[in-house]
């Protein structure tokens, strides 16, 4: 990676031009929580900018990701012909309150790591955290990198950032990647794994909610080390950015 060029776009007139968002008023309560986002974001890549892929490669990524039903999930394109805008087999119809499914899952250079689906009513706080992550992530740690040191990458989601789960993280020994920066799913590649894993998953065409689980988990297994590596080996380009990138 180009340190320089990170040390470049780390300047403080670029993170001012960076600040420049239209519609919002400056010295706003919208443009102070921005302007954080921006330093904070700026500040990780400078931290991490003389990572290397091997350093990378010791980085477990996780997040929650929804998962609905009638292919609600990601975007569909189609080709169509002039005038055809509306025409019945370029639209795809909706559902008002489609099944959704939430997850939690990680992974790493070593391929992809644990995923469970949160139980229906089941609130996303530290308790449910807590508990995914000695059910899920120690067994990943484990399984990927044994005895080996590895670093653990969350966002800073509030149920992440409890006292009790950082707390808790030291005790069992695991590094965290970070400060996290705000507002900076571009950074995480794991976002684009779920994005490839909901197309597979809405070719499929599940029916129900217990038919979406059953494929989720088995498109989420099929998911190559090869891939998983190219997504980890994508972070240097990602932080070299700085700015919002094209992730």
């Amino acid at each position: 990676m180009a340190a320089g060029r990170c040390e470049r776009i780390c300047t403080h007139s670029e993170a001012k031009t960076f600040g420049r968002w239209p519609g919002v008023k400056k010295g706003s309560k919208e443009a102070t929580s921005l302007q954080k986002n921006i330093r904070d974001r700026l500040i990780f890549c400078r931290k991490y900018s003389e990572w290397t892929a091997e350093d990378w490669g010791k980085v477990i990524f996780s997040d929650e990701a929804p998962f609905r039903l009638f292919g609600a999930s990601g975007k569909r394109l189609v080709r169509r012909r002039k005038g055809e805008r509306y025409h019945q087999s370029c639209v795809m119809p909706t559902v008002k309150h489609p099944d959704t499914i939430h997850v939690w899952g990680c992974f790493s250079s070593k391929g992809v790591g644990s995923l469970t689906i949160l139980p229906k009513n089941t609130a996303m706080n530290k308790e449910w955290y807590q508990n995914t992550l000695q059910q899920q992530l120690l067994p990943t740690i484990q399984q990927q990198f044994g005895e080996e040191q590895c670093i653990f990458q969350h966002d800073g989601a509030p149920c992440h950032k409890a006292k009790v789960i950082t707390k808790w993280l030291g005790d069992q020994n695991v590094e965290i990647l970070g400060p996290w920066p705000g507002n900076s799913p571009d950074l995480n590649p794991i976002e684009n794994l779920w994005s490839i894993l909901k197309r597979r998953v809405d070719k499929q065409k599940p029916t129900n909610s217990d038919k979406l689980q059953e494929v989720i988990m088995k498109e989420w297994v099929a998911i190559s080390q090869d891939l998983a590596q190219k997504l980890i080996e994508s972070m240097a380009s990602r932080i070299a950015e700085g700015k919002h990138c094209k992730y």
